[in-house]
């Protein structure tokens, strides 16, 4: 094609002469400067480029990054990833190369999104989120995204989200918003993890995680602030019993005392709550994660203490009843995995007994199927959304209207294995789900996420609005 052909073709004389004018009209004062920004929106976005690579997350495992061209920018977005990994979620691509890594390395992802999803992309509209995601999907045929991986896909997905919130000139939770058909954007509760157990830290307690929930902050700054305080005041009673040693932090950072029952745990976040000054205005939830030490159709609650595992299993019913007890002493909101992840008789029965949210995570594995029989079945009352568990941001926000339509609480959460990347900021706010799960106040792959929820809500202004008390159903 010659260059008058080109010309011609996109117009470009009619545009140049266009730019011209609106600079004049203008009167700016680098008249140069104003044509190229006025030429850069007057021709259409499209992607240019796809270049990913092998990153590292918070726990040294490697990781998919992406980084996205169009024609008027680069995005660029990376992927979390879970300890564990459920059969009923989609698949991350992992190379299985023993001798590297350990077998996680991610050269086969990489390699799938320059060769094979780069070139189905190209000249893409980066607004257009459905037809990436679904041409991705095409590629991919496969229900569990066992093809091309649910790394190597969401990566692309997040950075195509940002590229196309780029174009458009707003936000990136206001773009999310538009997508999803909403249009009252909403800060979250924070959950905020300040104990870690389970498989995410060396301690002797079971569960995985305790949470703070600054229900009663007037907007997320304060909350950011309740909850750091709390914090730190559960730091210094942790000092001051356990020693230095108790201070070390699991996976989310929460710290990891040598403790080996919720209530004791439970008792030390209480005591610190009390410290900062926060009573009534500060509640608690637990993540179980039960699946991790249930054996058979039991629990064991002593399974990281080598001479009590084994001892000392309990019945679901015998949970039902802890659980039950548990809500009357503390005030406890919120309870997540609390049974095994095909344990749906007793969740059910928890969740009928209407004391506290009721969170699907290893249960659910954000799957449309598992979620529409949970709905049917009653079995919850409450979805995790791990976004690399979906694989795309359309599907994403598809299971988010699936739980809400049912009237779910839903959280969108993050993985042990974190990025710096913050689109599950933008993410919650811009599906106005109320609650947001990223880990303690601490390490940069957890605050990436808050820092970026700060940001959102200085940028609102007047208008942010905070979910509050109204956490469940903003």
């Amino acid at each position: 094609m010659s260059v008058q052909e080109y010309l011609d073709k996109h117009l470009l004389s009619r545009k140049i002469e266009d730019a011209v004018n609106a600079a004049v009209r203008a009167k700016t004062p680098d008249p140069v400067l104003f044509i190229s920004n006025h030429m850069k929106k007057a021709v259409p976005s499209a992607i240019t480029k796809i270049k990913a690579r092998q990153i590292l997350d918070s726990r040294g495992i490697p990781t998919v990054e992406v980084d996205l061209y169009t024609n008027k920018g680069m995005y660029r977005a990376s992927v979390p990833s879970g300890a564990s990994t459920g059969m009923y979620e989609a698949v991350e691509m992992r190379d299985g190369e023993k001798g590297k890594y350990l077998g996680k390395g991610v050269s086969k992802a990489v390699k799938i999104i320059n060769e094979k999803i780069s070139e189905a992309l190209i000249g893409m509209d980066p607004v257009l989120q459905s037809q990436i995601d679904q041409a991705m999907m095409g590629l991919d045929k496969t229900e569990n995204k066992a093809e091309l991986g649910a790394n190597a896909m969401l990566a692309v997905s997040i950075a195509a989200c940002k590229a196309g919130a780029a174009e458009k000139e707003v936000p990136l939770y206001k773009h999310i918003a538009d997508l999803s058909g909403k249009s009252n954007p909403i800060l979250p509760v924070p959950a905020i993890t300040v104990i870690s157990g389970g498989k995410h830290a060396g301690n002797n307690l079971a569960v995985q995680e305790i949470m703070i929930l600054p229900v009663g902050a007037s907007n997320f700054e304060e909350a950011m602030q309740m909850g750091c305080e709390t914090y730190q005041h559960l730091k210094a009673i942790i000092l001051e019993r356990n020693g230095s040693n108790g201070c070390n932090v699991g996976n989310d950072v929460g710290f990891a005392p040598n403790i080996s029952s919720i209530a004791e745990g439970l008792d030390l976040v209480k005591e610190a709550i009390d410290r900062a000054g926060y009573n009534g205005r500060i509640k608690l939830a637990i993540d179980v994660a039960a699946t991790d030490f249930c054996m058979g159709k039991k629990y064991d609650l002593d399974f990281k203490t080598p001479n009590k595992s084994g001892q000392n299993f309990k019945t679901g019913e015998d949970m039902l009843e802890m659980y039950t007890q548990l809500c009357k002493e503390y005030p406890i909101v919120s309870i997540e995995q609390p049974f095994d992840k095909d344990d749906w008789e007793h969740t059910k029965l928890f969740t009928n007994l209407g004391i506290c949210q009721v969170v699907g995570d290893d249960l659910l594995m954000s799957n449309p199927k598992r979620i529409e029989r949970a709905m049917h079945e009653s079995t919850c009352n409450a979805l995790l959304l791990k976004v690399n568990q979906v694989g795309t941001v359309t599907e994403a926000i598809e299971v988010v209207k699936q739980a809400k339509n049912a009237d779910w609480g839903v959280i969108i959460s993050h993985r042990s294995g974190e990025t710096e990347d913050s689109f599950i900021a933008d993410l919650a706010v811009g599906l106005a789900t109320g609650q947001i799960k990223a880990g303690a106040p601490c390490h940069g792959e957890r605050l990436a996420k808050y820092n970026q929820l700060l940001r959102i809500e200085e940028e609102l202004g007047a208008e942010a609005t905070y979910s509050g008390e109204n956490w469940r159903q903003p």
